[in-house]
Parts: C-alpha cells; sequence; structure tokens
C-alpha cells in the first residue's frame, strides 16, 4: 500500500473511533533523539495549517515525567522509535492509558508495536536503499497532512500527496550532485573542533538532527544548532574567519531569514562558511504551493548519508562506534 493510501487509512479510522467522544482535538508527536528531530516537519505543518486540531511535539522522557493535562480521550499520540526505545514505548503507554489514540511509527517490531492501537512501518533514512518518500518524516509529515484534510480540508493536499511519489528520486539526483560538494566540505572542516549548524523554520529540524545525531553522537566532535533568527540575538559573537558554520538554505516563506543570516556570515566569516541550498538539491521540483512542507524531507538524509559519511572518512571516525550508547547504562 502506498504511503498516502495507509496515512489516509489510519487518519479515517482513528477520526471514526473517537466521533463518539467530541472528536479529536489534539495530536502529539512524541520521539526521542533523531526520531524527535523527525517529527518537526509535522509539527511545523501542523502549526501552519491546521485550525481545528492543536498540534503538539514532545520528546518520550518529558512526556513521561510532564504529561499534558491536555491529553486524553480526544487526542492522537503518534510514537516514533526505529526499534523501541523504552523512554518512547513508556510514553506511548502513558498515552494509552489517559485514553489517546496511539500510532506507532516503526522499524523493527517492539514493545512500541505491541503497546499501539496501531502502527505504520517506516524506512531507515541510513540505509542507501531505502525509499526516501517512506522515512519517518515522510510517515508523520503524511499523516499530519491527512488529519489537516479530513478534519477541516487542505486546498493542497492533493499536490502534497503526489509529492511522496517523486521524492526518492529527486533524492538521488541530489545524492550525485552534493557528493563532490561535501568533500570538499569534509577537507576543509577535518581538523574544526566545533562544527555549527544554522537553519531556520521548515529547515530547522533537520539542522538539530544533523548537530545532535550526526555531528555530536557518530562522530563525537562538538556541534550547535542555531535558529538563522536567533543567531543575530547572541550566537553571532562566536564568529570570526575560523569559524565552521554549516548553514541550510530552506524554500518557502523563512528564506528570507537564512539570507539574512548569510549576508552577515558573507560577511564576518571565513572560508568554512558552508550553504546548503534547498533550490539546488531538488525542492524546486516540488510544486510552490506545498515544497515549504518537504524540506527535512530532502534535507535530512542528505545530509546523514552525504554529508555526515564525508566527514567520517576524512577524520577516519567510524560513524558506527559510540563512547556510550548501548554500551553503558543510561
Amino acid at each position: 500500500m502506498k504511503l498516502a493510501q495507509e496515512a489516509a487509512h489510519v487518519i479515517s479510522q482513528v477520526l471514526a473511533e473517537k466521533e463518539h467522544v467530541g472528536g479529536v482535538k489534539h495530536v502529539v508527536w512524541v520521539a526521542a533523539g533523531g526520531s524527535n528531530g523527525g517529527n518537526y516537519p509535522a509539527q511545523y505543518f501542523m502549526e501552519h495549517e491546521a485550525t481545528q486540531v492543536v498540534s503538539h511535539a514532545y520528546t518520550s522522557n518529558e512526556f513521561v515525567h510532564a504529561t499534558p493535562k491536555f491529553v486524553g480521550e480526544n487526542t492522537v499520540a503518534v510514537v516514533v522509535s526505529m526499534r523501541g526505545t523504552a523512554e518512547t514505548i513508556e510514553a506511548a503507554r502513558v498515552a494509552k492509558e489517559l485514553g489517546a489514540a496511539t500510532i506507532a511509527i516503526y522499524v523493527d517490531e517492539s514493545g512500541l508495536t505491541e503497546v499501539c492501537d496501531c502502527a505504520i512501518h517506516y524506512d531507515s533514512l541510513a540505509v542507501d536503499e531505502s525509499d526516501m518518500s517512506r522515512t519517518n518524516s515522510a510517515v508523520v509529515l503524511a499523516l499530519a497532512i491527512e488529519l489537516v484534510h479530513q478534519t477541516e480540508g487542505y486546498a493542497h493536499h492533493d499536490e502534497a500527496m503526489r509529492c511522496f511519489d517523486i521524492l526518492d528520486p529527486i533524492y538521488r539526483k541530489a545524492v550525485v550532485y552534493c557528493t563532490p560538494l561535501a568533500q570538499e566540505w569534509a577537507q576543509l572542516n577535518a581538523d574544526r573542533p566545533t562544527v555549527n549548524v544554522m537553519g531556520s523554520g521548515p529547515a530547522f529540524g533537520a539542522a538539530y538532527v544533523f548537530s545532535i545525531c550526526n555531528i555530536q553522537e557518530m562522530l563525537q566532535i562538538d556541534s550547535a544548532t542555531t535558529n538563522c533568527c536567533e543567531f543575530f540575538h547572541g550566537p553571532f559573537e562566536i564568529l570570526d574567519k575560523r569559524t565552521s558554520v554549516f548553514l541550510l538554505v530552506s524554500v518557502g516563506r523563512s528564506r528570507a531569514n537564512d539570507e539574512r543570516a548569510i549576508r552577515f556570515l558573507n560577511t564576518y566569516g571565513g572560508k568554512r562558511v558552508y550553504l546548503l541550498d534547498g533550490k539546488e538539491i531538488g525542492l524546486n521540483d516540488l510544486p510552490d504551493t506545498v515544497s515549504e512542507y518537504f524540506n527535512h524531507l530532502l534535507f535530512s538524509p542528505i545530509l546523514n548519508n552525504v554529508y555526515m559519511r564525508a566527514l567520517s572518512a576524512v577524520t577516519h571516525k567510524d560513524y558506527m562506534t559510540r563512547r556510550y550508547m548501548w554500551k553503558v547504562q543510561y
């Protein structure tokens, strides 16, 4: 079954089940780490398009220990974990006990798929053979689009859903385009103690995942994520000719914020300022009416599979090794 059809089926099923209690009034997107960052496009879409269902995004353990009071029978909890992170399973259990409808988004079956009412399988973006229109971010975005469409109508629903059909071919072209550029970037930044990552609007989630998962977790290099708007309210004081900055230039309404940051970086930064433009990696091949919502779905796999791997190669750091993860109690 295509993702669009599966998302439509799951949302219609949930809405039907909640009709007798007054319908769905809230949706929560819950996950940890990269899965939490991967929920960003769904939350971003809901924030900008939904007027009937209020959307919230939480990291799993915060949801467990500080569960919002609104969570109940009028809530849908979309809970994401590749293999079943313990705190994410507990978050699903908490949501379900409070009466929320629970949807598991997963790669491997686990306690999460056992707890949740229904489940949708996704492809890991870190696997080259995966369909990039079927990643965790793609699944949650499709669910968000369907939730808005089925509760209040979304004028660009059909255009958005067609984008999932062409996303993987666009990604494949972007890999070819970015590979030599990533190798040059990696050589230039191999000795940098810190890599600053910037983005705004629909690209901020991808910037965050690049920092905490790709650079910090996989390569054990220090990294900070800065919103391009917030850059001018403190973080720009670290900028000099030596500073390593990787900026995602988004497609959509926040692009002006990225361009403002670029002007400052080009004036006061040095040769280690790097721009990855969504227009260059294929977002312009999507309709202007919906391309904004697909920034993350292209940026994130490109960053993980091209740029992170290029930096891994030049630093001779095996990105599959960890210092603490899976090795000590935490």
